[in-house]
């Protein structure tokens, strides 16, 4: 078993895997209802802003690259997690009191993880580093 030192010393790379992943697979969701790529199902209206949807895709591709990135982590961060939080109480709490049964899961995951992000900064591998603020 790892030791809790590597663990600790190793912490900043693990939060910067998980805010990477995070952020793209928060781009995927923008670039899917925004710009209707990757084609399927879940698919959007494309460019139009005439739903909400649309502009929380439009929300998503934003926060998403800049928190993949790691620039700008603590807002991007913020006005990503207050727009999930937003999702799961305006289009998936009205369908079903439970998270797994309204397809909300994924957005509190979202909102919470977000808000981690808010407080813990961007961990290890961040482009804010590249211009001279250092964080951890």
């Amino acid at each position: 078993m790892a030791s809790s030192r590597f663990l600790s010393q190793n912490a900043p790379l693990a939060l910067g895997a998980l805010r990477i992943m995070s952020g793209l697979l928060f781009l995927a969701h923008g670039t899917q209802k925004f710009l209707s790529f990757p084609l399927g199902e879940r698919a959007g209206s494309g460019l139009a802003l005439d739903n909400p949807g649309a502009f929380a895709g439009l929300i998503e591709i934003v926060t998403g690259l800049l928190i993949a990135l790691g620039l700008f982590t603590r807002p991007a961060a913020f006005v990503a997690s207050g727009t999930m939080a937003a999702a799961y109480f305006l289009a998936h709490a009205p369908q079903n009191p439970f998270p797994v049964n309204n397809g909300g899961d994924a957005a509190i995951l979202y909102c919470f993880v977000f808000l981690y992000f808010v407080f813990a900064g961007p961990g290890a591998l961040n482009a804010e580093k590249l211009f001279g603020k250092k964080r951890g």
